[in-house]
């Protein structure tokens, strides 16, 4: 126990240091009246999507996308006027099962169409149509999604996360999180509906720098 507690005192002595060292502070409080106008791009080692689908009825089961690249033209005083367009490597797809994983990016049998995405997707692209602010940091982006070679609109419920400067990369950074739902057949990936969710949970955190 004596050195346990010795253990603890000597992370939270060295944790105090590492505080104490002249560096740029976290982000904390958030006032969008800060963030700066401009054009930002994606951190693409930093910006997921994840998904959620529901499974037999029995459990959610989710994966995610990274590797994510593209742009936010975003105007603070005239929301309405900012633009979203980013690309989503759908071959990036991470789940645990190394099973599901081949099977998501496995080929048709017979010459048939895949059960989810196939060998080499496409990425999928979403580009913003629409931006109408719903609070001092939220807002509903409405734009289109292309995914397997579908083009359907998509709205995102968005909420302002972060913004500051990166301690690590010195670039004025805007952090989001956002939600939006979708249904798989309605872009051809309809494989075992309904005991897969037909819906797909779409969770997104992003975190864009200025240029």
């Amino acid at each position: 126990m004596i050195a346990l507690a010795a253990t603890a005192s000597l992370a939270t002595l060295s944790y105090g240091a590492l505080q104490a060292q002249d560096s740029p502070p976290l982000a904390t409080a958030i006032d969008a009246s800060t963030v700066q106008a401009g054009t930002y791009v994606s951190d693409p080692s930093h910006t997921l999507v994840g998904w959620r689908v529901n499974h037999f009825n029995f459990n959610d089961y989710f994966g995610i996308f990274g590797d994510i690249e593209g742009s936010l033209t975003l105007y603070p005083s005239n929301i309405s006027a900012t633009k979203l367009d980013v690309t989503i490597p759908i071959a990036s797809v991470t789940v645990a099962s190394t099973g599901l994983h081949d099977h998501l990016l496995r080929a048709g049998e017979d010459g048939k169409k895949p059960d989810f995405f196939g060998p080499a997707p496409a990425p999928a692209h979403f580009v913003s149509t629409a931006v109408q602010k719903t609070g001092a940091t939220t807002a509903n982006i409405t734009g289109n999604l292309t995914l397997n070679g579908k083009t359907r609109p998509v709205t995102i419920a968005a909420e302002l996360t972060g913004a500051g400067v990166n301690a690590m990369s010195k670039a004025e950074t805007i952090g989001f999180e956002g939600r939006a739902q979708i249904k798989r057949s309605e872009f051809g990936v309809d494989a075992f509906v309904p005991m897969v969710s037909d819906e797909v949970v779409l969770d997104i955190t992003a975190a864009f720098e200025k240029q």
